[in-house]
């Protein structure tokens, strides 16, 4: 299988996601209005949640992996 291209597009909205206050605060807490919020219409409705697991092969909701 070859592996999907990430297009620029899905880069930048991807980054966009990275930014956002609301995924931002679900990934560093994990818990709360914003964590239920944000796993719960990511997959559905927001095209930058979608681009990111996308991008980076998590969704929008998970802790970003801390370097060991």
């Amino acid at each position: 299988m070859k592996p999907k291209q990430i297009s620029e597009r899905d880069g930048a909205r991807a980054r966009r996601c990275l930014e956002c206050p609301l995924c931002r605060r679900a990934r560093q807490e994990q818990k709360g209005l914003a964590f239920w919020l944000v796993k719960a219409v990511e997959a559905d409705i927001c095209p930058y949640c979608r681009a990111y697991a996308r991008v980076y092969g998590r969704q929008a909701h998970e802790p970003i992996p801390r370097p060991q």
